[in-house]
């Protein structure tokens, strides 16, 4: 007779083999009520909608956040293509939104279909979907850097959007412009349609973003096909120049431009730094002083798949999610913290005997993952590869909207944030930015929380600031407060409680734990 743990195997294999074949969400048909109700009770699927099931991961609450908000592009792509086919997709807004390197959904997603009935779905967590009944689908395709949401092309969707988007989304519209190489779909959607109206507008905020030569090319090709058009700019204010030569990706250009549209906010909500230390022992005292157990950090969630080796695991009965390991782990987190600090000491130390600093991260960041994590390499806790380097999976940050970006945007975004680092005349500034898109980009699989607070504090202490300590009795209000930055793109609120935290701390550290 079969074992609890050889019948639950059992289920998991069931549920492999559907997400094998594709599935992003599982339909309660597509599993015997068996399979069903013992993955939901051990915590593998968890229910959406009426018959519509999530994969889930054991150990989070049902119904937490952090199940949700990791699993809804897939489940929103999964059940809309099991009800529509390829007969869907994003609105245009939404879809160019994406498109720009927007990694936060917002709560309402806008799917137009023609099998819609303007209704609206409810989903966790306040989210919802509005299905869109559309006379017409614009040309989509579905992007896996997006869970397989189908997004509307990038030539359809900008001559789809109003005028209205170009004022509210600026930086969307801007960034998705900024891709328009090769004029052909955007003429042929133009001309194929009649749009003259949207030429003239598509035409003046090309060359409100400096790209004459586009915004020329359209006014005559629309022309000589007789068309009446009168070119306007849509954008309330002229947005800055587009960099020279070929566009970057998106996701760096919304990184280069974020940092200058926000950087006198956070400065704004910091005190003055004070002269940079010239007596280094007594800083490098300080530091030592207020070095604490604070080791508290942002957890990744590295998804929801079912693999061959948990299954193994679940028919020996050696899968504890709880297991004996736990302190072992403990242990190891906190010798390898001590160990990167040491190293950012010294990294401070360098930065303060050199005349002319130069924040130089690049290699100091990778030594400090390693110190974070070696120790645990070395116990057998975990592999040797995760110490590599920048990460080769997709993470998601327990609780928030935002999603970091893609293994391959991490690689194009991390050389620029460095560049914006040692670029920032302003240390505060450098501090504060440096911490937010750090954790914003998420370069490692696991310790961007701790990476990005001793990114931070190298950059106070060796601009004239002390070590800040965030502590873990205010851990809720700093991961709003990073959250609200993220996603919502307003720093005002991260910069203000870091800025309280400078001045407190300033005044007297923080009182060490007992």
């Amino acid at each position: 007779m079969a074992t609890p743990n050889e019948k639950l195997a059992q289920s998991l294999a069931e549920l492999a083999m559907l997400q094998n074949q594709g599935a992003r969400v599982i339909r309660s048909a597509q599993l015997s009520r068996t399979h069903k109700a013992r993955l939901v009770k051990s915590g593998f699927l968890e229910e959406v909608l009426k018959g519509w099931y999530l994969p889930s991961r054991p150990g989070e609450p049902l119904g937490s956040t952090a199940a949700w908000f990791a699993g809804i592009r897939n489940f929103v792509s999964g059940y809309c293509d099991e009800r529509f086919g390829d007969d869907w997709h994003l609105s245009p807004e939404q879809s160019l939104q994406l498109r720009s390197g927007e990694r936060s959904l917002p709560h309402q997603l806008q799917i137009w279909t023609k099998s819609g009935h303007n209704q609206l779905v409810p989903l966790p967590h306040n989210c919802s979907l509005f299905l869109y009944r559309a006379p017409a689908l614009l040309s989509s395709r579905d992007a896996p850097e997006e869970g397989g949401l189908r997004l509307a092309e990038l030539a359809p969707a900008l001559v789809a959007v109003g005028g209205g988007f170009f004022r509210q989304q600026a930086m969307a519209s801007r960034i998705a412009l900024s891709q328009v190489e090769d004029l052909t779909a955007l003429l042929s959607v133009l001309l194929n349609g009649s749009h003259s109206v949207v030429a003239g507008r598509l035409a003046g905020a090309f060359r409100a973003l400096g790209r004459t030569a586009h915004a020329n090319a359209i006014i005559s090709t629309m022309k000589s096909a007789d068309y009446v058009v009168v070119e306007n700019s849509p954008f309330d204010v002229a947005p800055p120049a587009l960099p020279g030569g070929r566009p970057e990706s998106p996701y760096v250009q919304r990184l280069r431009a974020l940092w200058e549209k926000i950087r006198e906010v956070v400065i704004s909500n910091l005190p003055e730094p004070a002269a940079r230390p010239t007596d280094i022992a007594a800083a490098l005292k300080d530091l030592e002083d207020r070095y604490v157990s604070d080791a508290y950090h942002s957890l990744s969630i590295e998804g929801y798949q079912v693999t061959p080796e948990l299954i193994e695991q679940v028919r020996l009965g050696n899968w504890d999610p709880e297991g004996q390991d736990k302190d072992a782990r403990n242990g190891m987190a906190a010798k390898g913290y001590f160990a990167a600090h040491t190293e950012v000491a010294e990294f401070i130390q360098r930065e303060l005997n050199s005349p002319t600093p130069l924040y130089d991260l690049r290699d100091a960041l990778s030594s400090w993952h390693r110190a974070l994590f070696s120790p645990s390499v070395q116990a057998g806790l975990l592999e040797p590869s995760d110490l590599a380097g920048w990460r080769n999976d997709q993470v998601y940050i327990r609780g928030a909207m935002h999603v970091p970006l893609s293994k391959e945007a991490v690689r194009d975004c991390m050389p620029v944030l460095f560049e914006l680092i040692s670029a920032e005349p302003h240390a505060g500034a450098r501090a504060v930015l440096g911490h937010l898109y750090f954790v914003y980009i998420h370069p490692y699989m696991d310790g961007n929380g701790r990476l990005g607070r001793f990114l931070m504090n190298a950059m106070l202490v060796s601009g004239g600031y002390v070590w800040t300590v965030v502590p873990v009795e205010r851990r809720k209000q700093y991961m709003a407060a990073l959250e609200s930055a993220s996603s919502g793109q307003d720093v005002t609120e991260f910069a203000a409680f870091l800025g309280q935290l400078i001045r407190e701390q300033t005044a007297a550290p923080l009182q060490r734990p007992s």
